[in-house]
């Protein structure tokens, strides 16, 4: 099975899938590890400690019996020799049950063979023991040697068998946990194996997904830059059936379509760039006559609108020379008075601001000796001492008076100020009164310069009236020459539209935003009609004396 035909969903799956099984295999071995580590954990826990432990104690209730025998052989009371009798039976039944919970512990060969070594000793040692204490209680002297040389080589060998099978569980003890650590150490092993096979299969599926996605996907955007950059000539593979697979082989559809698309393009542009010709041929010759029409047109307009403007001109010349007389007599009056007030007042304000600061001077100075005058004051009131403190109160008031005083004279020689600035303004606009009534005079004169133009603004008429005659015929032969030329010109743009209109439905198939075939076909005609519009002659500028009359001569072009 390929995997590039797999789609992109069930192909992450493949690989998720497989690093998944792999992790799910490694933690289920691991599991299986510390299962096997905690069962070797309780056995040596448990089982192997308390054979060694039971054994200890063993060994220790042998010593203990032994102690007894040796109390029990050296007593003469009967009581306390009853006493240890009974103690060492209870500690023989404690043994035995030890003897058996460590048989059903024993699980190997080695130790049933010791164990059983271990009851024949007790059995001999155990007989011994007891014919020993009958003779003691019999009286027979020879107790101690038989002691001695019967009892205690039995006592020994049954001490030396528990001590070999003390030693014995205490290997067993040390191998089970040499096996243990053999054991965590092999789970470390394959739980490392397993990471690094789960790492690499999983970098290696990784790697493989990776590039059976990309690869395609990168050639997908090179093939898309370069259609973009116009390069319709790019071979892509679309042998895969999965998402890039479609996507390479969208973009190869696209690109066919878009090459069939720019070939009918070429050829009807061929055929509009040599429509084009003919009407930029035709055009060319209109353009020129055009261009004498719109002179021509100009000339008349100028012309006319020149006339106009001198007849309404001599009407308004004499209509402004009868106010201006009127109204220079007036204003001369007027401003005459003016400004006498004017000077009267200003003459009136100036004394009084010169006055108010004189006053304003004068408190100054009172406010500065009051103020000296209280301060001598507190300083005799100071020496008087208590006598003089409502002196000193009195001073104090005083010079606060005082300093108010000295406040408010500064605030009113602000206040002065301010009037001598508006003195000077005032002074400024008398000034400018004086300006004016010079300006009423040049108006005045101005009166007569107005007579004179009304009188050589009627001798333009007739110049104008004959130019507009010129004129209208040189526009009337124009006119007739463009008819056939607009014949012409209309048969080549019916061709060019019908081209115009083909390229524009081939070209509707891109879609780069709303309306955009609409506004093509909207730039086309707005194209259309500014190459349809002639271009004003420059001859006619110098004519048009102003800016009324380019209006209209651009108007009529």
């Amino acid at each position: 099975m390929n995997i590039s035909n797999l789609r992109v969903g069930p192909r992450l799956g493949l690989g998720f899938g497989v690093i998944l099984l792999i992790t799910a295999l490694i933690a289920l071995t691991g599991i299986w590890r510390i299962g096997a580590l905690k069962d070797a954990s309780e056995r040596v826990a448990t089982r192997e400690i308390e054979q060694r432990t039971l054994v200890d104690d063993w060994a220790a209730d042998i010593r203990l019996n032994w102690v007894r025998t040796e109390a029990f052989l050296k007593a003469i009371d009967p009581g306390y020799m009853e006493k240890l009798t009974t103690d060492t039976q209870a500690t023989n039944t404690a043994s035995e049950t030890k003897a058996k919970r460590i048989e059903e512990l024993v699980q190997n060969e080695k130790g049933k063979a010791m164990l059983a070594t271990i009851a024949a000793a007790r059995t001999a040692y155990s007989g011994k023991l007891a014919e020993i204490r009958d003779l003691h209680r019999g009286g027979e002297p020879n107790v101690p040697t038989m002691v001695d040389n019967d009892l205690r080589p039995l006592a020994d060998k049954y001490l030396h068998s528990l001590d070999e099978l003390r030693s014995f569980m205490a290997a067993q003890l040390d191998e089970s946990q040499r096996d243990t650590s053999t054991m965590a150490g092999a789970s470390q092993m394959l739980l490392g194996a397993g990471a690094v096979i789960a790492i690499v299969l999983g970098a290696l599926l990784a790697t493989i997904v990776t590039r059976s996605i990309v690869k395609p996907v990168q050639q997908g955007r090179l093939a898309a830059e370069k259609i973009a950059d116009g390069d319709l000539t790019q071979v892509l593979d679309t042998r895969a059936t999965d998402e890039t697979g479609q996507l390479l082989h969208a973009l190869a559809t696209m690109q066919g379509k878009l090459a069939t698309i720019v070939s009918n393009v070429r050829r009807n542009a061929e055929g509009v760039a040599t429509a084009s010709a003919e009407i930029a041929h035709g055009n060319n010759d209109l353009s020129a006559r055009t261009e004498q029409q719109a002179s021509a047109l100009e000339q008349t307009s100028a012309s006319m609108e020149q006339l106009g403007s001198t007849v309404r001109q001599n009407a308004d010349n004499a209509r402004q020379a009868n106010q201006l007389a009127m109204s220079a007599s007036t204003v001369a009056a007027q401003g005459g008075d003016v400004v006498a007030q004017v000077v009267q007042t200003m003459k009136g304000i100036n004394d009084s601001s010169r006055k108010i600061a004189d006053i304003i001077s004068v408190i100054d100075g009172i406010a500065f000796q009051t103020n000296i005058l209280a301060l001598n004051a507190a300083v005799e009131a100071a020496r008087a001492g208590e006598q003089g403190r409502g002196f000193a109160v009195v001073a104090s008031e005083v010079r606060s008076l005082a300093g108010r005083s000295a406040d408010a004279a500064k605030e009113i020689k602000a206040l002065i100020g301010t009037s001598v600035e508006r003195v000077e303004a005032g002074s400024a606009l008398v000034d400018r009164a004086g300006t004016t009534m010079t300006e009423v005079v040049q108006a005045i004169r101005r009166v007569t310069d107005i007579m004179g133009e009304i009188s050589a603004a009627s001798s333009e008429q007739s110049t104008g009236v004959a130019q507009v005659g010129e004129a209208i015929t040189q526009m009337d032969q124009a006119t007739q020459q463009n008819a056939a030329l607009v014949e012409e010109s209309a048969a080549a743009a019916d061709s060019l539209r019908a081209q115009a209109a083909q390229l524009v439905e081939a070209m509707a198939v891109f879609h780069t935003g709303t309306g955009s075939s609409a506004a093509a076909r909207s730039r086309m005609q707005d194209a259309s009609a500014r190459s349809s519009a002639p271009v004003p002659s420059p001859q006619a500028r110098p004519l048009a004396s102003n800016a009324a009359p380019r209006q209209l001569g651009n108007s009529a072009a």
